[in-house]
């Protein structure tokens, strides 16, 4: 059960675009031709794609959620900005977007674990792999999972903002697939987000075998967006693959 609609008037509080983040796109985006082509899949309200098309890079989002993509489409936009949004899962996205179109292509905030499956997140590298310039880059940033590991059950790091309190429980059945449950803590009251949603908590040595399995080269990996490396202890893990 989901209850996403909770989460929308403080998604970008929780997710905002902080100084390390937008300078680590600045950098990536230098290194294609103007303008930079980026796909942020599970882009939520919107606020990275929007910030990015504010500085003239190329921008499309794809969300599952409709409350959260209406949020997007309701920032402001000019007609210069190359800013578009689409309901759109991982499935269909090589149906409908371009082959070797994006230069970058993101995936934040742990959304890629709501794939949930093992043979679909395989896909998911494989598609993005396809829909990459062959010099293209796959950004994930997700919770480190080597060091949270639900046995049975974990909390995730907090995320909390001046309003709101946001928790995450991972559970771990005994056929050894994952549940995620979320909810909101704001003046004593609890507020559902996500319940028993599925989800595949990826590691680091999967990404590294499901990227060289896709035909990527290479996959970086830090502890987030200031470019410090990870390790074991890293909250956060932060890949960036080519």
């Amino acid at each position: 059960m989901e209850s996403v609609k909770n989460l929308v008037e403080y998604y970008d509080e929780l997710y905002p675009v902080t100084l390390a983040q937008q300078t680590f796109y600045e950098t990536l985006v230098q290194k294609y031709p103007h303008p930079a082509k980026i796909l942020g899949i599970g882009c939520g309200t919107g606020v990275l794609c929007h910030r990015l098309a504010k500085d003239a890079v190329d921008a499309t989002g794809l969300e599952t959620q409709r409350e959260l993509l209406e949020s997007a489409n309701l920032k402001y936009r000019s007609q210069l900005m190359s800013l578009r949004y689409f309901q759109m899962s991982t499935l269909e996205m090589t149906r409908f977007l371009g082959k070797k179109f994006y230069n970058i292509i993101s995936c934040l905030n742990s959304r890629v674990i709501f794939i949930h499956d093992k043979t679909l997140i395989k896909k998911f590298f494989f598609d993005c792999k396809e829909l990459l310039t062959d010099d293209g880059m796959l950004v994930l940033q997700l919770f480190n999972f080597e060091k949270y590991k639900a046995n049975p059950k974990c909390a995730l790091p907090e995320l909390s903002s001046a309003r709101v309190l946001y928790k995450s429980e991972l559970t771990r059945l005994f056929d050894g697939t994952f549940k995620l449950d979320t909810f909101l803590e704001k003046n004593g009251k609890t507020i559902p987000v996500y319940e028993r949603a599925d989800v595949y908590p990826l590691q680091k040595s999967e990404i590294q075998e499901f990227s060289k399995e896709a035909g990527f080269k290479s996959a970086q990996f830090f502890g987030g967006f200031d470019g410090l490396a990870a390790d074991k202890d890293s909250d956060s893990l932060l890949a960036v693959i080519s």
